[in-house]
């Protein structure tokens, strides 16, 4: 897109302003590269590229912070109701935890994107459970979750826009051209297939333990706590990695 030009000085004799000052050369607005155009759209995504052009997984996934905010709380669920058994107190220590993560941002002056999107899911979750009185029913609403990713990443395959390559063109600086390129189009389709894996893994997993009720919520807590920024992080390294560009050779 090509930028508006600024107007030119109103010029006088010799070169001079009309006030009769030299005129004043306005320096041409540079237009953003494709690299900062794909770095940019990659920082809104939430991936990150590092120095040698890799994905920076763990920065990807929230870095240390990150993670810790989207453990924590459940981890610290999970302790408590198995503890004291009392479900009141395990969701207010959870949120609790929640809403801590969202003062350090503020006092951090971070973005607040991911830790308000953090206490919003565990207030959520912390309602539907005291609402039923079933301390399992605190992951019912990440199982929709999943499951809303998983029907728009598969819409995204069939209409040959898979989520992999929207992610990951921008980060390799490839923007929109690998769609003119069959065999990159099938690659990216692919790496989404891992990524849905990923998430379908999850329900597989989880779903049958939150029906067996109580008896199976231990392990379904620790399942989620597994499976959640770990294998996030495993499966978009996978999907990174079976994305690759192949190795052209160079003429002479």
């Amino acid at each position: 897109m090509t930028l508006p030009e600024k107007p030119e000085a109103v010029q006088g004799p010799e070169g001079h302003g009309a006030s009769g000052q030299p005129a004043v050369t306005q320096p041409a607005a540079s237009q953003p590269t494709v690299a900062q155009l794909a770095e940019g759209y990659a920082a809104k995504a939430g991936l990150h590229r590092s120095g040698n052009g890799n994905i920076d997984v763990l920065k990807s996934a929230g870095g240390a912070q990150g993670i810790a905010e989207s453990i924590l709380p459940g981890l610290v669920f999970l302790v408590a109701f198995t503890i004291t058994r009392e479900l009141p107190l395990a969701l207010v220590a959870a949120l609790a935890v929640a809403a801590a993560f969202t003062v350090i941002r503020l006092v951090q002056r971070k973005p607040l994107t991911q830790a308000l999107a953090g206490i919003v899911g565990v207030g959520i979750s912390a309602w539907l459970a005291n609402s039923t009185g079933k301390a399992e029913d605190f992951y019912v609403p990440g199982f929709f979750t999943n499951f809303a990713y998983i029907v728009g990443m598969a819409i995204s395959i069939a209409v040959r826009w898979p989520f992999a390559g929207l992610i990951f063109g921008f980060i390799r600086n490839e923007g929109l051209d690998w769609r003119k390129n069959p065999a990159r189009v099938k690659a990216y389709q692919i790496g989404t297939w891992v990524i849905i894996g990923v998430l379908a893994l999850r329900l597989l997993v989880q779903v049958p333990l939150y029906f067996m009720g109580e008896p199976g919520f231990a392990a379904l807590a620790t399942t989620r706590l597994l499976m959640g920024a770990p294998l996030y992080i495993l499966g978009i390294w996978v999907a990174w990695l079976l994305t690759r560009p192949g190795v052209t050779a160079q003429p002479g």
